[in-house]
């Protein structure tokens, strides 16, 4: 029998561009992002047309939902990293979100709270991990990785795309029991195509605890999986009443930043030192980005439910597949694009550094809610405004993020140190569980206080928010820009 080292350098000694194990796992994760992107794009909707919850009360509870899916992506991660290993905890948070819109579909009113609560639980664990796998496909200096997360971050889109048109148009088009049915069923494939393949990845994703004896790696793992199902309770409460997620957010921010600032003291490297600090100052802004651009499965939801007309271009479409597949059909035709843009910059001396993509990453965002402001001025007297310029201002967000997001694991990987990875790493996500949460504020923010207010007075609402959120973009993008020079000598040699 060949040692687990032998069995993953055969893994990582592939001939050609992409080893095998890679489309396997690509196949999983695309099944998971069409059933969380399916989800992401109908939850306001569902909150608002049939809990009958306001605007105002579905924005807090999407951003509430979304926080503690980011956040238990970070507890997941823990446990993946010390007892589960990726794969039992992959195979653990699928069975939960298949049980947890399974359980909706039921009976999407009598059920929403708790099956939203297993799915939370449920993609923290699985979330994390494939991606974890695919990095383990490749020796540390691989030049071929990069083309191997190219293919994976397709496959996260493609299924993102399908399952935000198809969702949405089950549930509003014929039965929301049908579009939560769709999200359970595609992750029961994805489960199947992952317990069909596994064996393929050999050692990868295999429990840490290996050297233990069974009944104690058996008792380790039962106590996670009891202590996961134990969160429900918690789960249900606060995205019920969102007062309660507004005391943990406040509470878990400020303990993470006081462990940082512990541990940041605590290091004696001072090059190691400046490196946190520029990756904190990344991590900081990263929370504003994705405020901003997470309004897509709020506010901006809403409006597309609301305020759009269904032409675009030759076609007659429902606006909120377009508001849900826009930006992952954007992000698969431009990033080959995009990469071959900053090939040639980089061919001529010219590639812009990390901070200065960051800062453009902004400036497009800017852009892109500027246009979102811009519809307005198309607007008929019923509140109806242009579906086109809608889908405009989409292709200038999806530049900005791939001018941020898919560069920014990365470089937060490379910035910390090994013994401060995991930790990093959390705070990473953590910030990603801020930037949800204070999207369902600021969509709360822009909402009409006024129930029986018009379409008309409520696009105006939105509208003067989305301003406002890109000067808050624009503001943001000048000033890394401008402290770029700062940021790039705390990196030291991380290009």
């Amino acid at each position: 029998m060949a040692a687990p080292n032998e069995n993953l350098q055969e893994i990582q000694n592939f001939d050609g561009k992409y080893p095998k194990q890679l489309w396997y796992l690509a196949m999983v994760e695309m099944w998971e992002r069409f059933c969380f992107y399916g989800m992401r794009g109908v939850l306001a909707i569902f909150m608002v047309d049939q809990l009958l919850l306001s605007d105002k009360e579905a924005n807090l509870k999407y951003g509430a939902i979304q926080a503690f899916v980011y956040a238990f992506t970070f507890i997941g991660g823990i446990f993946a990293d010390k007892i589960l290993g990726f794969k039992r905890s992959l195979i653990f948070g699928a069975i939960l979100m298949i049980a947890g819109n399974g359980l909706i579909s039921v009976s999407p009113h009598d059920f929403f709270y708790l099956g939203i609560a297993l799915t939370v639980i449920g993609t923290g664990f699985f979330k994390p991990n494939v991606s974890s796998m695919v990095g383990e496909l490749y020796k540390d200096g691989d030049p071929r990785r990069d083309a191997g997360f190219g293919i994976f971050y397709s496959g996260i889109n493609a299924g993102a795309l399908l399952g935000g048109a198809l969702c949405v148009w089950l549930g509003k088009q014929h039965s929301w029991s049908l579009a939560f049915l769709a999200a359970a069923i595609v992750m029961i494939v994805g489960l199947l195509v992952f317990l069909l393949t596994k064996k393929h990845l050999k050692p990868i994703g295999n429990s840490p605890l290996q050297h233990f004896s069974k009944l104690k790696k058996n008792t380790y793992e039962i106590l996670v999986y009891i202590c996961a199902l134990a969160c429900i309770p918690l789960i249900f409460i606060m995205v019920h009443n969102t007062r309660y997620t507004d005391l943990f957010m406040y509470t878990i921010g400020p303990i993470a930043l006081f462990y940082f600032v512990f541990h940041l003291l605590k290091e004696s490297d001072n090059k190691a030192r400046k490196k946190l600090l520029a990756a904190m100052i990344l991590i900081l802004f990263s929370i504003i980005f994705f405020a901003i651009f997470e309004q897509a499965g709020g506010s901006l939801a809403l409006f597309a439910n609301n305020n759009l007309h269904q032409n675009l271009l030759f076609f007659n479409i429902d606006p909120n597949i377009i508001n849900n597949g826009a930006n992952s059909f954007f992000v698969i035709t431009l990033s080959p694009l995009l990469g071959l843009l900053w090939l040639a910059f980089a061919k001529k001396g010219k590639e812009p550094n990390t901070v200065i993509k960051f800062g453009l990453g902004f400036l497009f965002l800017a852009v892109g809610y500027y246009v979102f402001f811009a519809t307005r001025f198309f607007a008929d007297a019923n509140g109806k405004t242009s579906l086109e310029i809608f889908t405009l201002a989409y292709l200038a967000v999806t530049i900005g993020e791939l001018c941020l997001s898919p560069i920014g694991l990365s470089m937060i990987t490379k910035l910390s140190p090994k013994h401060l990875g995991g930790m990093m790493m959390g705070l990473w996500f953590l910030a990603s569980a801020y930037g949800q949460y204070l999207a369902g504020l600021l969509g709360a923010g822009m909402s009409s206080p006024d129930e029986n207010a018009s379409l008309l007075e409520k696009m105006m609402g939105y509208t003067q928010g989305y301003q406002q959120l890109a000067v808050y973009a624009l503001i943001c993008g000048l000033l890394l820009i401008l402290i770029s020079p700062l940021v790039r000598k705390l990196m030291g040699d991380v290009k």
